[in-house]
């Protein structure tokens, strides 16, 4: 019996549902249709369990090396352990990544199927993707690079289609793929409906790792040679696996689809309906959200009078809409986003506009990841910043000095425990609670760690002439940063 390896791709640029999804903390990361993020929710989807579920293998997650702490973390929370995280060094789309998996996979059971997930997409119906995963592998056994297509219900032009062939014999619930075909106009889109010959194509897969590489080997070279090639120049980095990074540059930026599926004779695909949203839009999410009796998704502390048809969303503050319909409002601490909802898709426009003007608001929120906590900003000035700093339990940053800047402690929650001298060989430690506060003069040597059981949170005053993030010396840090 074969075993399933599934695969969760976790890159994108979360551009489409900013300011809440960024790139340095993309929609996946998020928790925007229920308690778990969707990577976590995606993990689950396919975790190891009894019956069919004991063939799923511990998950290879496939990332930005920016995420790789946040990911490995909301793993951890959910009790998944992945049998690999491996980072990207850059983006070259899907093909490469399945190629990595897929070499990765074969080293150690050629006949294993890759089951290839991407991270942010909503299932409501788990157990029924399920089961048309267990469809698939008969004919994934059989050789077959397997697809899963929704099934439509209504044209949709921001998806690709594709047109369903004969029934697969001893793979049932299995057909060969007739053609893939790129996303319709809405006239076109209608009589793929009404024809029940067409899928969406939702770029989920199935297949042998060797039949995959045999057909890129056949199809798309250039990216089996470079993927092996970063593999095999991998580097181990705590938990994580670096490919290399100038053999993996070479590789053609392509997705699987017009790498190899578009193209193999080997392509056949699954009916499925499984609740699936690729919440690619404010609108898209809107659609699976709960409503009120006006048709209105609020999220937050929210107040809407005479509002319709609106999806209004509150993270750091109070919002009141009154009067309005057909309308997207998204807050965060340092942006908000009001956008009717026919222009949805017009996100990606307002990000890039951001990113031209050089804005952070385009790429980083307020608030701000590292594998010790979060830190925020509260204040700033030309020669001063004031950050609210969170320190999970257990945790410690590194050992660190700054060059042109001093900084101020006082902490407001938990226990600190302050370890700093003039120089490495001076370091004395302090422990501070509650309302006690502690300098770190400019130049000196000083790590910051939680010993307690419950979040430290502290204020930090930064004063200088350069504030950046980049004047940091690392004498020591257990997360191997530089």
């Amino acid at each position: 019996m074969a075993t399933l390896y599934p695969v969760i791709l976790s890159g994108g640029s979360g551009t489409r549902l900013w300011p809440v999804s960024r790139a340095l903390f993309p929609k996946q990361l998020l928790a925007l249709a229920g308690e778990n993020t969707m990577l976590q929710e995606t993990a689950l989807r396919v975790r190891h369990g009894d019956g069919e579920e004991s063939r799923f293998a511990d998950p290879m997650i496939i990332c930005n090396a920016e995420h790789r702490f946040i990911v490995a973390n909301q793993l951890r929370r959910i009790g998944v352990t992945p049998s690999d995280i491996i980072l990207e060094p850059e983006g070259r789309n899907t093909a490469p990544a399945a190629a990595l998996a897929a070499l990765r996979v074969a080293r150690t059971d050629p006949d294993g199927l890759v089951l290839l997930l991407a991270s942010d997409h909503v299932v409501t119906k788990p157990e029924v993707l399920r089961q048309a995963i267990v469809s698939g592998v008969a004919a994934a056994d059989r050789g077959r690079l397997v697809t899963f297509g929704i099934r439509p219900h209504r044209p949709e032009t921001g998806y690709g289609h594709i047109k369903v062939g004969a029934a697969i014999s001893g793979a049932e619930g299995c057909h060969a793929v007739e053609r893939f075909v790129e996303k319709p106009d809405f006239e076109t889109a209608k009589a793929y409906v009404a024809s029940g010959e067409y899928l969406w194509n939702a770029s989920l897969f199935l297949f042998k790792a060797g039949v995959y590489l045999e057909e890129l080997r056949r199809l798309a070279p250039e990216i089996e040679a470079t993927c092996r090639a970063a593999l095999d120049g991998a580097s181990e980095d705590l938990d994580f696996l670096r490919p290399d990074p100038d053999a993996f540059a070479r590789a053609p930026s392509i997705s699987i689809d017009y790498a190899v599926m578009e193209k193999t004779d080997k392509a056949a695909v699954v009916p499925v309906d499984p609740g699936w949203n690729d919440v690619g839009s404010w609108t898209a999410l809107w659609e699976i959200l709960d409503h009120d009796q006006h048709a209105n998704a609020l999220i937050g502390d929210v107040a809407a009078h005479d509002v319709r048809n609106a999806l209004i969303r509150a993270e750091s503050r109070q919002v009141t809409a009154i009067g309005v319909e057909n309308v997207i409002i998204a807050e965060t601490s340092d942006a908000v986003l009001v956008a009717g909802m026919n222009h949805a898709q017009d996100v990606k426009l307002a990000v890039d506009a951001l990113k031209a003007a050089g804005r952070s608001e385009a790429t980083s929120h307020a608030l701000v990841h590292r594998p010790w906590g979060t830190f925020e900003g509260i204040d700033s000035g030309p020669t001063y910043q004031v950050k609210r700093i969170t320190v999970t339990p257990g945790a410690a940053l590194s050992l660190q000095s700054h060059q042109r800047r001093s900084e101020h402690w006082v902490v407001i929650a938990g226990t600190a425990k302050v370890t700093r001298g003039a120089t490495r060989d001076s370091l004395e430690e302090a422990m501070l609670s509650k309302n006690q506060s502690i300098d770190i003069p400019l130049g000196w040597v000083h790590r910051l760690e939680n010993p307690g059981e419950t979040p430290l949170i502290i204020i930090e005053v930064q004063s200088g002439d350069y504030l950046g993030e980049d004047d940091i010396q690392r004498y020591d840090d257990v997360y191997g940063r530089g």
